[in-house]
């Protein structure tokens, strides 16, 4: 799938965060919140490198993304009307739910695929979102713009998970549980989350990292374990993911 590139802007100044957007010249692909686009790195880059959508909408698809390696450099460097190879929006990703209240969880760079979420949500959901340090605090006024409420705590004052369980406790005193809780993010905050949603006994859906190759499930290089009858089974996240119910999930 080809396109062009539209913006590939810095968000922060000091910070290796991009926001890309690539118009798309196939009109008749579909994209969910959740999903990825496995995008080429140019001449000398075998592999690809896998960015959660942020959004799309028409032909127009937007990632953001942390320059943390030389194909994440190159991709900074591109420019609006060069071209720009992917392969098309993958995996399974979330499910928007019509009715209820939504609680969404971000940790760092985990926050970029909830975006979408908030915005078809709107004022049913609640955001949470955590960073490493105040320097780094991004996209909070993208998601203050529709949800009804967003926190955002650092490291040096807390983890995510700490807001979360403070907004579903207060939920549940005013009667207004969550009907389900959408999560991206480290692992360990993801684990954190899936428990606390046990406990509360809501619907909880968590976006799994894994580091990805061929990205359409056929070397399964990124396999996570999950539960299966009697047992444990491989999943892979690029195809059976990355977006899994989190009681599928063992996180040991």
């Amino acid at each position: 799938m080809t396109g062009t590139v539209a913006q590939n802007t810095k968000i922060l100044p000091g910070a290796n965060y991009y926001d890309l957007r690539i118009e798309i010249q196939d009109n008749n692909f579909d994209a969910f919140p959740g999903q990825f686009v496995h995008i080429s790195c140019g001449p000398g880059f075998t592999l690809r490198r896998p960015l959660s959508i942020c959004e799309a909408e028409g032909n127009m698809l937007r990632v953001c993304y942390e320059v943390r390696g030389r194909g994440t450099e190159y991709l900074s460097k591109l420019a609006p009307g060069d071209k720009i190879d992917t392969l098309p929006p993958a995996g399974r990703g979330f499910k928007i739910r019509e009715g209820g209240r939504a609680l969404l969880v971000g940790g760092g760079i985990g926050i970029y695929p909830l975006l979408w979420c908030a915005k078809l949500y709107g004022s049913r959901a609640d955001a949470m979102l955590g960073f490493r340090s105040k320097s780094l605090v991004h996209l909070d006024d993208e998601f203050a713009r529709c949800c009804a409420t967003v926190g955002v705590i650092t490291d040096d004052r807390g983890f995510v998970t700490q807001l979360a369980e403070e907004s579903v406790c207060r939920a549940a005193e005013q009667g207004k549980l969550y009907s389900v809780i959408h999560a991206c993010g480290p692992k360990p905050m993801l684990q954190g989350i899936a428990e606390l949603a046990e406990r509360f006994g809501i619907d909880c859906e968590v976006s799994l990292e894994e580091r990805m190759a061929c990205g359409v499930g056929a070397c399964m290089g990124c396999v996570c374990k999950t539960r299966d009858t009697g047992d444990f089974a491989y999943k892979r996240v690029c195809a059976d993911g990355p977006v899994f119910d989190a009681r599928e999930v063992i996180w040991q």
